[in-house]
């Protein structure tokens, strides 16, 4: 293995030596805060856009407490909707890259409410790209999904191929890519998409109809309720580290722009069934609380929209970004349940 420092590692000496500005949307989200702690601590001034539909400004607080004053002189936070124009070109304004992670996120949250899902996403999408556009960014890079491929039956994943999509939620995220794919033959403005393939890690919500598995199971087995699992178990996920996908937003931002107008995988690489997460969490636990140890999953229906396996190619990402992921699930699993026991184990 050879000891020269990643693509990641120099592109953070060089932003440590020339620092820039950046706009996060979706900043007191899950992924957002996690970009503006890495930001900040790279020495970056960063402007934070969100409404708090789904983000939450403490998280913020705590980036910007952990960072130091210092820091947090380096960051400015904007209450706004993406959907509004005036909101989007005050944001845009004077910035040079825009990291894009604002969104109504959740498959079954989209069937229940299309119009909404698609106002944020899509409506929200494009008036950030005018923005972005109008504002003179030298590049956006935005979140996609995995959800994307749809009905496409070949693992891995593999960005050139794609299947019909199965939600709504999907169908934003895939018109998302032509979008930007527009603004950049068109406008000329360098669009990066990312199809995250499930994200987690701290500070991830695991409250309300929405929340996402694993801190949702996390907390359910800290508290003694029930984890639930939807079909027989064995759909299987790619897991990935919230660090993961840090590092293919900053790598994508200033990736050469031969690398742009076009949409990478972000993931590991390796795929997970639900018995297995479930296993691998309740063990983590169990150390510090052993009566967890025999803790049971239940069982319940598949849900309508639902990819039954996911597995990425992240050939692409590592040929043109030199993105290399640093944290397996059970890694990332080992770092997340602190944070995860801190918050829910009371």
């Amino acid at each position: 293995m050879s000891d020269a420092p990643s693509r990641f590692e120099r592109l953070k000496s060089e932003l440590r030596a020339a620092p820039r500005s950046w706009l996060v949307t979706g900043g007191a989200g899950f992924i957002g805060s996690h970009l503006l702690e890495e930001l900040l601590g790279l020495g970056q001034t960063v402007r934070v856009l969100d409404n708090l539909a789904t983000g939450k400004r403490a998280n913020v607080d705590a980036v910007l407490a952990a960072a130091g004053p210092d820091a947090a002189r380096r960051c400015t936070f904007v209450e706004g909707d993406i959907a509004d124009a005036a909101t989007a070109a005050r944001a845009c304004a004077g910035v040079d890259y825009v990291l894009h992670q604002a969104a109504l996120g959740s498959v079954p949250r989209s069937i229940a409410d299309p119009r909404a899902s698609h106002r944020a996403n899509v409506d929200g999408f494009l008036e950030m790209l005018i923005a972005a556009r109008d504002a003179g960014v030298k590049r956006f890079v935005y979140a996609s999904s995995s959800s994307v491929y749809g009905d496409e039956p070949n693992l891995p994943k593999v960005e050139s191929r794609v299947g019909r999509v199965l939600s709504p939620y999907a169908g934003t995220k895939a018109v998302n890519e032509l979008y930007a794919g527009f603004f950049q033959l068109t406008y000329g403005l360098e669009c990066v998409g990312l199809r995250y393939f499930n994200v987690f890690g701290p500070r991830q919500d695991p409250d309300g109809p929405y929340a996402a598995v694993m801190p949702k199971w996390v907390k359910a087995l800290l508290r003694g309720e029930p984890c639930t699992i939807n079909g027989d178990g064995e759909t299987s996920r790619d897991f990935c580290f919230v660090k993961n996908a840090v590092q293919a937003n900053l790598l994508s931002a200033v990736a050469p722009a031969t690398s742009t107008d076009t949409a990478y995988n972000v993931a590991f690489g390796e795929r997970t069934t639900l018995t297995d997460l479930f296993a691998m969490l309740r063990d983590g636990l169990a150390v510090e609380r052993p009566e967890l140890a025999s803790a049971q999953p239940a069982f319940a229906d598949f849900r309508p929209g639902d990819v039954r396996h996911s597995l990425a190619d992240i050939a692409k990402a590592r040929e043109l970004l030199g993105y290399a992921p640093t944290h397996d699930v059970k890694k990332g699993i080992g770092e997340a349940l602190a944070w995860y026991a801190a918050q829910y184990g009371g």
